[in-house]
C-alpha cells in the first residue's frame, strides 16, 4: 500500500534538477514558475535594452544609413526570434528547459561582453565625423571592427534564442494540466509572463534608454550585461522546486518519419484500407493513446486523411514503422501551423516600432517639461498599457467570461488573437495618419528640408504604439498559451517557440517589403519611398497604408483558418 501511495506522488514524465522523480507537493506550482517570471523581467531587460534602441545606435556611431539601419535591426531581432526554434528543439529532444536557459544566458553574457568592450574602446569603433562637413566624412564600420560587431550582436540573438525556446515552456510545464485549477494557474502564468515581459522592457526602454543616451553605450550594453548575469543564480534558486519534463527524443524525426512513410505507403500499395482500419482501433491502450482519445482523436482522424496511410500492418522499412498516436500528433502540428502563419502580419507590423517609429519621433520635439525623452523610449507607453490591463485581464475580464459563457478558457485563445490582429489594422492606419500630420507641420514650418526638430510633440507617435501594444498583448499571450495546449506533450517547448518564430518571420518580412517597396518605387526621376538622408522626404504614409492593408487582408485570412479549427480539448 505504502509503496502505491508513493507512486501516485510522483510526477510521471518529470524530473528534478538531479533527474530524480519529481514528486508532487515538493516539485512544481506557481512558487517554482515565480522563479521564471522574476527571470524574464532580468532577461527582457537585458535584451530590449540595446534592441530598443540599436538602430540610432548603428546610424550614429557605426555610420550605416537609416535604411541600413533599420534593416540590420530587424535582422537581429529576426534572428533572435527564430532561433527560439532551435532552443526548443533542444529542449524538446536531447536537454531540458533547464539546461538550456543556463547555457543560453550563458552565450548572451559572452556577447554582451563583446559588446560593451566596443562601446567603451574608441580604437575598436570608427573614427569620429561630422555629417555636415565635407571635411570629416562619415565612414561606416567595416573590417575586423564590423565583425566585432556582427559578432557580439549575432551571441546575443543565439543566447536569446534558446532562452526564448525553453523559459515559457519551463514555466509552464510546472502546473498540472490534468486538474481544471492547475490549467486556469497555467493560463495566469502566461498572462504574467507578458506583464513581466514589459516590466522589463520599462526598465529597458526608460532608465537603460537614457544611460544610452546620457552617459554612453558602454554604461547601457554594461547594465545590460549585469543583467543577464545576475538571472543566472535567480533561476538556479528556484532549482529545488522546479519540474523538469524528460525529452522523448526529436520531434522532427517524427513528423519527417510519419510523412516520409505516408507517401512511401501510398506509393507501394494500392490497398491503404488495412491502415486506416488499424487507426480507427489501437491496438494497445498506452498512456499516451489514451491522452489522445480524450482528446477527441476519433474525431481529427477524419482530417487529413492521407496521413493515415502511415500507419501499415507490414510497413516497408522498420524504420518507417509509425504508430497511430504519432500519426495523430503530426496531425496536430500541421492544423496549428495556419494559425502561425496568420500571425506574421502582425509581427511585420510590429517591427517598425523599433526602426521606422523610432526615426519619426526622433524629427519631433521630445521635450516633457524640462527633460528632454530619447526617442527609443516611446514604447514605454504600450509598455505601460500592457502592465495595467494584464492583472485587469485576468483578474476581471477573464473570471467575468467564465461566468457569461460558462467555460473554462472565458476568451478562447484564437479569440485573443483575432484580437490583437484586428487592433493590428487599426494601429498602422492611424500611423499613417499621424505620418501625414508630422510632414504637413514639417512643410508649414519650412523645415521639410532641415534636421532641426519639429514643432510637434512625439506624442502623436504614441497612439501607433498603444495600438500596437495592445495588439501584442492579445496576440502573444494566445500564443505561447496556444501552441504550448495544443502541441503533443514530446513537442510543446518546439510548438512554444512558434510564437517567437512568428516575431522573427515579421521581422525579416518586413525588411523585404522595404527593400521591394523601395526597388518598386524607384525610377530615374523619383526616389524610393523609403532611401534617402533627410527622414522627412520618405512617403512613410504610403508605406504605413500599405500596411494596414495587408494586415485587413491578412485578418480575413486569419478568420478562414480559425472559424475551422477544433481544439483537442473541450475546455479549450
Amino acid at each position: 500500500m505504502e509503496e502505491g501511495n508513493q507512486e501516485i506522488s510522483i510526477w510521471e514524465g518529470y524530473v528534478d534538477w538531479r533527474k530524480r522523480p519529481a514528486i508532487k507537493g515538493r516539485h512544481g506550482g506557481m512558487l517554482a514558475a515565480s522563479f521564471v517570471l522574476v527571470v524574464e523581467i532580468m532577461e527582457n531587460l537585458a535584451y530590449l535594452a540595446n534592441a530598443s534602441n540599436l538602430v540610432l545606435y548603428l546610424s550614429d556611431y557605426m555610420y550605416l544609413s537609416p535604411t541600413k539601419s533599420a534593416n540590420n535591426v530587424t535582422n537581429f531581432m529576426g534572428t533572435s526570434f527564430l532561433l527560439a526554434l532551435l532552443g526548443g528543439f533542444l529542449s524538446d529532444s536531447f536537454f531540458t528547459t533547464y539546461h538550456i536557459y543556463l547555457i543560453s544566458a550563458v552565450v548572451e553574457f559572452l556577447g554582451l561582453i563583446i559588446l560593451t568592450v566596443q562601446a567603451r574602446s574608441p580604437s575598436l569603433k570608427p573614427a569620429a565625423c561630422n555629417h555636415t562637413s565635407p571635411s570629416m566624412p562619415c565612414e561606416e564600420v567595416h573590417g575586423s571592427k564590423a565583425a566585432m560587431l556582427f559578432l557580439g550582436l549575432y551571441l546575443v540573438a543565439l543566447g536569446v534564442g534558446g532562452i526564448k525556446g525553453s523559459l515559457p515552456a519551463h514555466g509552464a510545464e510546472q502546473f498540472d494540466e490534468s486538474t481544471p485549477h492547475g490549467r486556469k494557474q497555467r493560463s495566469t502564468f502566461f498572462n504574467y509572463f507578458v506583464f513581466c515581459l514589459s516590466c522589463g522592457a520599462l526598465i529597458a526602454v526608460t532608465f537603460v534608454v537614457w544611460i544610452e543616451d546620457n552617459k554612453g553605450w558602454e554604461w547601457g550594453f554594461g547594465i545590460s550585461t549585469l543583467s543577464i548575469f545576475l538571472s543566472i543564480p535567480v533561476f538556479l534558486a528556484g532549482s529545488a522546486l522546479y519540474r523538469n519534463r524528460i525529452p522523448t527524443g526529436s520531434p522532427l524525426t517524427t513528423i519527417c518519419k510519419v510523412l516520409i512513410a505516408a507517401l512511401v505507403n501510398a506509393c507501394v500499395t494500392k490497398t491503404p484500407g488495412n491502415a486506416i482500419a488499424s487507426m480507427g482501433t489501437p491496438t494497445s491502450p498506452t498512456t499516451g493513446n489514451k491522452e489522445l482519445q480524450e482528446n477527441g482523436t476519433e474525431s481529427s482522424t477524419k482530417s487529413l486523411k492521407f496521413l493515415n496511410g502511415a500507419v501499415a500492418t507490414d510497413p516497408v522499412h522498420v524504420a518507417l514503422e509509425c504508430s497511430a498516436k504519432q500519426v495523430e500528433e503530426v496531425k496536430i502540428v500541421i492544423k496549428i501551423l495556419p494559425i502561425f502563419a496568420c500571425t506574421i502580419m502582425l509581427n511585420c507590423c510590429l517591427a517598425q516600432l523599433n526602426t521606422f517609429s523610432v526615426q519619426q519621433a526622433a524629427t519631433m520635439n521630445t521635450k516633457l517639461g524640462s527633460m528632454k525623452v530619447p526617442p527609443a523610449s516611446l514604447p514605454v507607453f504600450p509598455v505601460l498599457f500592457i502592465m495595467i490591463i494584464a492583472p485587469l485581464y485576468d483578474h476581471v475580464i477573464i473570471p467575468f467570461f467564465r461566468r457569461v459563457t460558462k467555460s473554462e478558457m472565458g476568451i478562447s485563445h484564437l479569440q485573443r488573437i483575432g484580437i490583437g490582429l484586428f487592433l493590428s489594422i487599426v494601429a498602422m492606419a492611424v500611423a499613417a495618419l499621424v505620418e501625414i500630420k508630422r510632414k504637413r507641420v514639417a512643410t508649414d514650418s519650412g523645415l521639410l528640408d532641415s534636421t532641426s526638430p519639429l514643432p510637434i510633440t512625439f506624442f502623436w507617435i504614441a497612439l501607433q504604439y498603444l495600438f500596437l501594444g495592445s495588439a501584442d498583448l492579445f496576440t502573444l499571450a494566445g500564443l505561447l498559451e496556444f501552441f504550448f495546449t495544443e502541441a503533443p506533450t514530446s513537442m510543446r517547448s518546439l510548438a512554444t517557440s512558434l510564437s517567437w518564430a512568428s516575431l522573427a518571420m515579421g521581422y525579416y518580412l518586413s525588411t523585404v517589403i522595404v527593400s521591394i517597396v523601395n526597388d518598386i518605387t524607384s525610377n530615374s526621376n523619383r526616389k524610393p519611398w523609403l532611401s534617402g538622408s533627410n527622414f522627412n522626404h520618405y512617403h512613410l504614409e504610403r508605406f504605413y497604408w500599405l500596411m494596414c492593408v495587408l494586415s485587413a487582408l491578412n485578418f480575413f485570412h486569419y478568420l478562414f483558418w480559425a472559424t475551422r479549427y477544433k481544439y483537442r480539448n473541450a475546455n479549450n
